[in-house]
């Protein structure tokens, strides 16, 4: 009975006997237990040369020096598995790309015994890839230059969308002229009529794609015959439909040729006796298609004919190619292609068509060919036909549309929808490797004030000067992508940290600060970003990139010019603000907005010559709620002009049923001042109110007259010319209050409580309160003190000159029925 080997034993023979993978294991401390032959050859050591020894000897000195051995039999050890591609060294000294795993091993108590050790030499599939990289980046270099194709995009429902200089040359509109409108301007009135452009987005959209020839209009009228592709470009993601790129070719010159060639045909067919002419004829057509056309002999492989694109393509300058064999006349490069090509054809029953990247006289170009074996009429001789089309425009207009599809048109940087794919794949890698990814939120401060004061023009070049400045801080296989408008995203791979993300952050807000000199211009912007890292904050791609934006708007919020990393509390607070944000929509539509009013006090007749409009919402479930708890969340949201409009036109209408001619102050957010409509919002509630303008008194900050000075003064002037007053709210707090004052005629301002409440105890203060009013009665100003709670506030304010008071001393803010109208005499 033959003798059958154990399990062990076969297994033992059969990993000996590998020898494409080096095989072997390792002791828990890494030294080499056994050898196959596939180590052997792979490494050049001998079993009895490497057995015994560390493993490490395989790593570069660097390598070693870093502790990268050691590190990976840890990874091996916590994970289960290390796998990595990269290089290692034979005995001979020579470094090889390897992809190697290590695979713990345990026994049946969970015991490590070791460590299984696999290698593959991975050089030339390596280098085949670089190499597959260099031509990649050529062709993209190639692409740039394409001029002869009209290449744009279209969204969903044809309008189109961009605009490249060759279908500037080809139809003659700017890109100004022509962005926005539908793409059926470019087709004659009969075809519009019969419904041909929508025919053809249909056609792309139901097949993903729709090509054909047809007539077309130029911006002057003029027509021309093109070629058209219409492919239909899907999210990556969605797999909804977000447009489809055209590409149209100018095919006049081809058409007149081809419709020559049509008519010569008709022509040999019912004049032969004109065929000598004809054949004159043919020749001056087939000299002057735009396709290259050989002819050679299939016998002394002598070329008998070719026309003069043949010429320009493949010989040059010099003398004719016609009489003459390929090798003996052209380039070598050149001469080896045709060869190989008119042989194919000679050998070959049908038509032998190619696409061939060839370096011809006039550069490399792709060359789409035909070639076919045939017999002269009289069956004297064979021939063999080459017909060639330069396709290397139409290929890298194909390239370029790709390109536009994933990548911002002004500073060429990936757009969101390559981000979001280059997010994605990072987040997998992380994982894989164990290593942190980390999306950066960037949006630039004040870039608002370059557009409106220098146009967009200089805002679009300030835009690609500083994406070569964050891009320049960021490593190669970083991600730096413009996510629309001045918003950037940044996605940081490979990280061993947090602290490595928000470096690179301070890095990118460093690199922001210098100034821009832009065409003689100089100015500073800043940087705000927020920092999400996964996987602690999230791992997936889209709530990751939300909470970096999340942390960008506490870095807005806490000064500007500044990072901020995600923490959970952040995540509380946006539901928390967009919970009050619906709650507030609800409270605008179900008025439970209400006025509050606190009386403004004449010292001097001590009567209540007005009162302030204080807003305040009654929730049905959280009871009162104050202003300081939901204005900031209406100025975030846009809310506040609602929420504006409502207060002022019920201010108007409640003190316009009032007895008496009290004014009604009415506060002003500095978000409302960016309507250019707010006069004309004012002039409506006092007409639809009956209020005389007089009554009504409008109170502002400093903080309205910081951000564009000039058009909110003259926004103060146009309410002004309504007969309304103005009024300099929280007075002294701010900024440059006296040069201020000189710019507008302010009717009121207003002592901000914080000094009042201090003036009894602090010198300071009433130093501050004597100067407003001093100030205020050179100038003929009111002057409101806020916060009086006592009578010797009172008694001392009005020593000082104010003359009006404000505060709990005279009544808190109560609805409009129960509002104080009149003093109690004062104590002797």
């Amino acid at each position: 009975m033959p003798l059958v080997a154990s399990p062990d034993v076969m297994y033992r023979l059969l990993i000996q006997s590998v020898v494409d993978y080096a095989i072997y294991l390792l002791t828990p401390e890494g030294v080499i237990a056994n050898w196959n032959a596939g180590a052997q050859r792979a490494k050049g050591y001998s079993a009895d040369e490497v057995v015994g020894r560390h493993y490490s000897l395989f790593y570069t000195d660097a390598e070693r020096l870093a502790g990268c051995p050691d590190l990976n039999l840890a990874q091996a050890r916590l994970a289960g598995r290390f796998e990595e591609h990269g290089w290692r060294l034979r005995k001979d000294g020579s470094a090889f790309r390897a992809h190697v795993v290590i695979d713990a091993v345990y026994d049946d108590d969970g015991k490590l015994v070791g460590f299984a050790k696999i290698t593959r030499d991975c050089s030339e599939q390596y280098q085949a890839q670089m190499a597959q990289r260099e031509q990649e980046r050529n062709f993209r270099l190639l692409v740039q230059g394409v001029s002869d194709y009209a290449i744009y995009m279209l969204d969903p429902c044809g309008r189109v969308a961009s605009w490249n200089a060759g279908a500037e040359r080809t139809k003659g509109y700017r890109a100004e002229e022509i962005v926005g409108q539908h793409f059926s301007v470019f087709y004659t009135d009969k075809d519009r009529c019969s419904g041909l452009p929508d025919k053809g987005l249909e056609t792309a959209r139901r097949q993903g794609r729709f090509q054909a020839e047809g007539l077309r209009q130029r911006k002057d009228g003029s027509h021309f015959w093109t070629s058209v592709v219409i492919e239909a470009i899907l999210d990556e993601d969605s797999g909804e439909l977000v447009g489809f790129s055209k590409v149209t070719r100018d095919m006049s010159e081809q058409r007149r040729y081809e419709q020559a060639l049509l008519q010569a045909k008709e022509a040999a067919e019912q004049h032969s006796q004109e065929m000598a002419g004809l054949s004159q004829f043919l020749d001056s057509v087939i000299a002057n298609i735009p396709a290259s056309v050989i002819v050679q002999d299939a016998g002394s492989r002598k070329i008998l004919l070719a026309n003069q694109q043949a010429e320009r393509l493949f010989g040059g300058q010099g003398a004719s190619m016609i009489g003459h064999l390929p090798e003996r006349y052209l380039p070598s490069a050149t001469a080896q292609y045709l060869h190989q090509q008119l042989t194919r054809g000679a050998h070959n029953g049908r038509a032998f068509a190619a696409e061939t990247r060839v370096d011809t006289a006039i550069g490399m170009r792709t060359l789409r060919s035909r070639v076919v074996r045939c017999q002269s009429p009289a069956g004297q001789a064979d021939y063999v036909l080459y017909v060639g089309e330069d396709a290397t425009e139409q290929l890298a207009a194909h390239a370029q549309i790709h390109h536009m599809a994933h990548h911002d048109a002004l500073t060429g940087l990936p757009n969101r929808t390559l981000f979001s794919d280059r997010l994605t794949h990072a987040l997998l890698r992380g994982e894989e490797q164990g290593k942190l990814t980390a999306a950066l939120c960037l949006d630039l401060d004040n870039f608002k004030n370059i557009n409106d004061s220098l146009g967009h023009a200089f805002g679009d070049k300030l835009l690609r000067a500083l994406g070569k400045r964050l891009r320049a801080e960021l490593r190669e296989h970083d991600t730096l992508a413009r996510l629309g408008g001045d918003e950037f995203a940044v996605v940081l791979t490979g990280l061993d940290s947090r602290e490595a993300a928000a470096h690179t952050a301070q890095r990118l807000i460093a690199a922001v600060a210098p100034a821009f000199q832009i065409e003689g211009h100089q100015f500073s912007v800043g940087v705000s970003i927020g920092i999400a890292v996964s996987p602690e904050d999230h791992q997936q791609a889209e709530q990751l990139l939300c909470y970096a934006d999340m942390a960008l708007y506490e870095a807005k919020r806490n000064g500007r010019n500044r990072y901020e990393c995600f923490h959970i509390d952040l995540d509380v607070a946006a539901r928390q603000r967009r919970l009050v944000e619906t709650d507030l929509r609800t409270a605008l539509h179900l008025g439970q907005l209400q006025l509050h009013y606190q009386p403004v006090v004449d010292h001097r007749s001590h009567s209540v010559s007005g009162y302030e409009a204080l807003l305040r919402w009654e929730h049905p479930e959280r009871g009162m709620i104050m202003p300081m708890d939901f204005i900031p969340i209406a100025e975030e949201t846009g809310l506040i002009h609602d929420i504006g409009i409502r207060a002022l036109n019920l201010a108007c209408q409640e003190a316009a049923r009032w007895e008496g001619s009290q004014s009604v102050a009415v506060n002003l957010s500095p978000v409302q001042f960016k309507d250019a409509n707010l006069p004309h919002i004012v002039a409506l509630a006092l007409a639809d109110s009956g209020l005389a303008p007089e009554r009504l008194e409008l109170e502002i900050t400093e903080s309205v007259l910081l951000g564009n000075s000039e058009e909110n003064v003259q926004t103060l002037r146009a309410l002004k010319a309504l007969g309304v007053s103005i009024s300099l709210d929280d007075f002294g707090t701010g900024y440059s209050s006296l040069g201020y004052l000189r710019s507008f005629p302010f009717d009121r301002i207003k002592i901000d409580k914080s000094f009042v409440q201090d003036m009894c105890d602090s010198r300071e203060a009433m130093s501050i309160i004597r100067a407003i009013t001093e100030l205020s009665n050179s100038l003929m100003i009111k002057t409101t003190a806020e916060g009086v709670e006592s009578t010797e506030q009172m008694y001392r304010l009005a020593a000082e000159g104010c003359s009006h008071l404000q505060g709990y001393l005279y009544g808190r803010p109560v609805p409009a029925s129960e509002r104080l109208t009149r003093l109690l005499p004062l104590a002797p």
